[in-house]
This record gives C-alpha cells, sequence and structure tokens, in this order.
C-alpha cells in the first residue's frame, strides 16, 4: 500500500516503517491533518500497539487518547481511535480499528496503563466492549445509568431525570416528563426565532418591529 510523497521527512520516513512493519494488519493508510492516520484489522490491535511502542523507528511510548464514534449505518458501527504520541521522533500517529454491539476489542491496557480510563469512558459512552480490561465498568455516567449517551441513537432528553427530593432527602430517579413540544425546534436561524407562535407572545410583530 503506496502512500503519497511528501515533504516531510520524518513523517515520510515514519509511513515506510509502518507499512514495512505491519503490512500484514493494514488495512488504509493516509495523511490527514499533519499526522499519519492507518486503519488495521481489530483482532490486531495489540501487536500494532506493541510495534508502534517498541520499534525503533517508531517509538511511540506515550497514548495520549481513545476515543470512540458511531457511526449507525454501518455494519461495524464503532470505530476506536488510538492517538498516539513518539517523544523521540516528535510525531503522532493515529490507528483506527472498527467493531459492532457485540464484538468485543482487545484491551491495550497491558501496553499503555494509561489506556485504562480511555478504554472505561469508551464503554461508558458507546458500550464498546473490553475484553482483558481489570475493571471495565462506567466512568462519566451515574450509578444506574440507562444506555450510552453518544450512541446516535441515544435520545437526547435520556430515559430518566435526576432530582432531590425533599421528603425522603435523598436524590431520586424519575421517568423524564419533558413535554413534547419542548423536544421539536424548527429554527431556521438563531436570529430569527421560530415560525410559530409562542403563548403570550407575538414573535410576527418582534420581527416587524426589528
Amino acid at each position: 500500500m503506496a502512500l503519497p510523497k511528501i515533504a516531510d521527512e520524518t513523517l515520510s520516513e515514519l509511513a515506510d516503517a509502518v507499512e514495512a512493519g505491519l503490512s500484514g494488519s493494514l488495512l488504509n493508510a493516509q495523511f490527514a491533518f499533519g499526522e499519519l492516520t492507518i486503519v488495521v484489522k481489530r483482532e490486531d490491535i495489540v501487536s500494532v500497539l506493541r510495534f508502534l511502542r517498541d520499534d525503533s523507528q517508531t517509538q511511540f511510548w506515550n497514548i495520549i487518547d481513545i476515543c470512540g464514534v458511531d457511526f449507525p449505518e454501518r455494519k461495524e458501527r464503532f470505530e476506536l481511535v488510538y492517538h498516539l504520541l513518539s517523544p523521540r521522533l516528535n510525531a503522532r500517529i493515529r490507528v483506527k480499528i472498527s467493531t459492532d454491539e457485540q464484538t468485543p476489542v482487545a484491551s491495550v491496557t497491558g501496553i499503555y496503563p494509561g489506556a485504562n480510563w480511555f478504554e472505561r469512558e469508551a464503554w461508558d459512552m458507546y458500550g464498546i466492549l473490553f475484553t482483558g480490561h481489570p475493571d471495565l465498568r462506567r466512568l462519566l455516567t451515574d450509578y444506574g445509568f440507562e444506555g450510552h449517551p453518544l450512541r446516535k441513537d441515544f435520545p437526547l432528553t435520556g430515559y430518566v431525570e435526576v432530582r432531590y427530593d425533599d421528603e425522603v432527602k435523598r436524590v431520586v430517579y424519575e421517568p423524564v416528563t419533558l413535554r413534547q413540544e419542548f423536544r421539536d425546534f424548527d429554527f431556521e436561524s438563531p436570529w430569527e426565532g421560530p415560525d410559530y407562535n409562542l403563548p403570550n407572545i407575538d414573535v410576527g410583530a418582534d420581527k416587524k418591529s426589528g
């Protein structure tokens, strides 16, 4: 898989090293936003990241982030994106894999201990499963939270609302009771306002006076 030649010598040499070392795992590669982005086989993610960390021509010792992306229309709806940094090369690389709602991804905490909370966040927000993680539980949502809020099919209002009940002196969870008319918005522009009149407000008069 030949990448286009670029003027940046460091990135060009990095691309050559990655192509040579990961030829069996590499599905796609491109330069984007001043970084090398590679797509690899899901089942090879551990060996790919170990190579990128340990090989003398790459030395990506630091993991900066792992983030999820949801594409509901795809068969494998989730992308996992690993952002790595090589202090020695002063370069970054972006590694992508795909998975679905049932197929787990191998944890990379054995290679990068800092991946622990990143993987927990991906599980909490998207429901992406990881095998071999030492403590895969929710990180950002509350105890008893239902669903995964960054999925595209998760309702904007959620399923429950939280409030403090002064009678029982504790926080209680209740089904969302937001009235339907406050869920639908038809603003064409934040400067023009809605095409309907709100109660006791003559929107047309306001527009004319403006």
